[in-house]
């Protein structure tokens, strides 16, 4: 057999010579599933060998069997596929994937999960853009460019068919006894790590990412050909329509990325929610828990009638939600966008985004301040009639960009991180800014219900605003959001929820205040939206659930 990557020199006419690689298909698989798992898998060795004794000769032995395990995987996986026309691009591809994933995981302690890869397909420009940074610029220097030099000067070896097929088939052979020698030598550890710790499978370079976008693209695509299945067909008003006098109007506002360890009201030690703290009628639910851990997973999730209690993703993705059902029953429904989209919770509805509003002086870059989803509002609280559900969808805090928004005047705790990389400010000053932009959504929150106010003498109004997950701020060495549910902290799953209602709206729903207001003290989570928002509203439906409706027990007369 020819020696490995046996360089040799080729020459053109009226050129230098230039150096370039022989290797057959095997050995470039070789070459690259062994770089894969030295050099884009430091997160998941981290995690293997997360409470054991990193010196001692049984943790060396481990290493060992996980670098054989994983660079045997990947030629395994390789091999199906690659021939002498595919290699290059197939490695082309990897390389940078490989890349772009382990940046990620070790800057911000991405999983890529189904999840994550969602996220990824869904990610906007101006989300994307954030995200990039010259330390990516640094890294995709050094783990991409170099190695896709490298790859480009490789000449592939040709084989007769019938002797490429055999060394296929031996490599092969050898691979995946080399995948089954490495995990019964290390039996007992590598079970029990996928037994205890099977998220730590999700920080597999480039393997994860790959296998996680197949599994995304495969049900996304099944899911997008089948139109949503209608729920709630019997979906009908309640008998409080006919006696109410006024019109009705609910505001439902899905924070970003807010998390209740910052929120003021639940007790952090800033004020970070000072105008809502002066508002007396207020009612903050101080113990609730986000669906998910990303708004991919908790938005379609917290509209479902069954979320997180009895999670099943492909009923909830591929079903309508709380806003087919209101409107089914009559009430107006419209979404107004500041973020990624409504991941078709308002499929086929009204809807409208504040880009497109473009309000004068919030707008730039592609970004809007959330204020710009008060747009209009006035004109909306003037005209009002029957009975309306307003969704706002937030922008909020997500990250890693804090200090984008909020108005520089609401830059009150400094200094402040003012980069897209994290990486470059000290944990005080992303706290900083991460504050300062909860200081934002008080604000925007408490102009909404002084507008809503305003106008109680025309429309019965009120106000439920909750985060869809929380964030992590280098807690443990994890930035941002995304962790598998399972193994996610705290932080990211402990979201804020506040209500605030006009005493007519409470009125018409025959809302005990007081009453919800001790209840608010009780847990909650995701799952209790879409009955309280049927309850609040009284749409009837086989679906509602009073035991999920926060406010049922607060409310007189009950209609069902």
């Amino acid at each position: 057999m020819r020696a490995f990557w046996r360089a040799r020199t080729a020459s053109a006419p009226d050129s230098a010579p230039r150096l370039t690689f022989s290797a057959t298909v095997e050995q470039a698989l070789l070459a690259a599933s062994v770089f894969f798992a030295l050099a884009a898998n430091r997160p998941f060795f981290a995690a293997a060998l997360r409470g054991q004794e990193v010196s001692s000769a049984a943790a060396w032995g481990f290493v060992a069997a996980l670098v054989v395990l994983l660079a045997a995987a990947h030629f395994l996986l390789m091999g199906l596929v690659a021939t002498r026309r595919t290699l290059k691009p197939l490695l082309a591809v990897l390389i940078v994937a490989s890349a772009l994933a382990s940046y990620y995981t070790l800057r911000y302690g991405v999983y890529f999960d189904t999840s994550m890869m969602r996220n990824v397909l869904r990610t906007d420009f101006g989300e994307a853009r954030e995200l990039v940074s010259p330390a990516l610029w640094l890294h995709l220097l050094l783990y991409a460019v170099l190695p896709l030099a490298l790859l480009w000067r490789v000449h592939v070896v040709r084989r007769p068919l019938l002797r490429a097929a055999l060394v296929r088939a031996a490599t092969m052979l050898v691979a995946a006894l080399a995948v089954v020698g490495s995990v019964l030598a290390v039996s007992q550890p590598f079970f029990a790590l996928m037994r205890n710790h099977r998220e730590v499978r999700y920080l597999i370079t480039p393997g994860a990412a790959v296998w996680s976008l197949g599994a995304v693209l495969a049900r996304d695509s099944r899911q997008a050909a089948r139109p949503l299945q209608p729920i709630g067909l019997d979906a009908a008003p309640g008998p409080l329509w006919s006696q109410r006098s006024k019109p009705m109007l609910l505001v439902l506002v899905v924070g970003e990325t807010a998390r209740a360890a910052n929120w003021g009201l639940d007790g952090y030690a800033r004020q970070t929610t000072p105008e809502l703290a002066a508002l007396p009628a207020l009612i903050n639910f101080s113990d609730v828990t986000a669906c998910g851990t990303s708004t991919e997973v908790s938005l379609p999730c917290m509209f479902a009638p069954v979320g997180r209690r009895d999670y099943d993703e492909r009923r909830i993705r591929g079903s309508q939600g709380l806003l087919h059902v209101l409107a089914r029953a009559g009430v107006a429904v419209h979404w107004r966008d500041n973020q990624s989209g409504c991941k078709r919770v308002c499929e086929g509805l009204s809807h409208d985004s504040v880009k497109d509003l473009a309000p004068p002086g919030l707008c730039h870059a592609g970004r809007c301040l959330d204020e710009g989803l008060l747009a209009g509002l006035d004109q909306r609280l003037a005209q009002a009639s029957g009975t309306q559900l307003l969704v706002l969808h937030q922008l909020g805090n997500h990250g890693p960009s804090y200090f984008r928004r909020h108005p520089e005047a609401f830059a009150r705790f400094e200094p402040e991180c003012r980069s897209d990389d994290l990486q470059r400010c000290t944990r005080e000053e992303i706290v900083n800014a991460y504050d300062n932009a909860l200081l934002y959504t008080d604000h925007v929150l408490a102009q909404l219900i002084r507008q809503l106010a305003a106008h109680a003498d025309r429309v019965d109004s009120a106000m439920l605003y909750v985060s869809d997950h929380g964030e992590s701020l280098g807690e443990n060495r994890l930035f941002l959001h995304g962790i598998p549910y399972a193994i996610a902290p705290d932080v990211q799953t402990h979201v804020p929820m506040v209500f605030w209602a006009s005493p007519g709206f409470a009125a018409a729903a025959r809302l005990d205040l007081a009453c919800l207001r001790q209840r608010s003290r009780a847990s909650a989570s995701h799952d209790n939206l879409f009955h309280t928002v049927l309850g609040l509203l009284d749409v009837r439906t086989s679906l509602y659930e009073p035991q999920w409706d926060s406010s049922a027990a607060c409310r007189g007369a009950p209609a069902r």
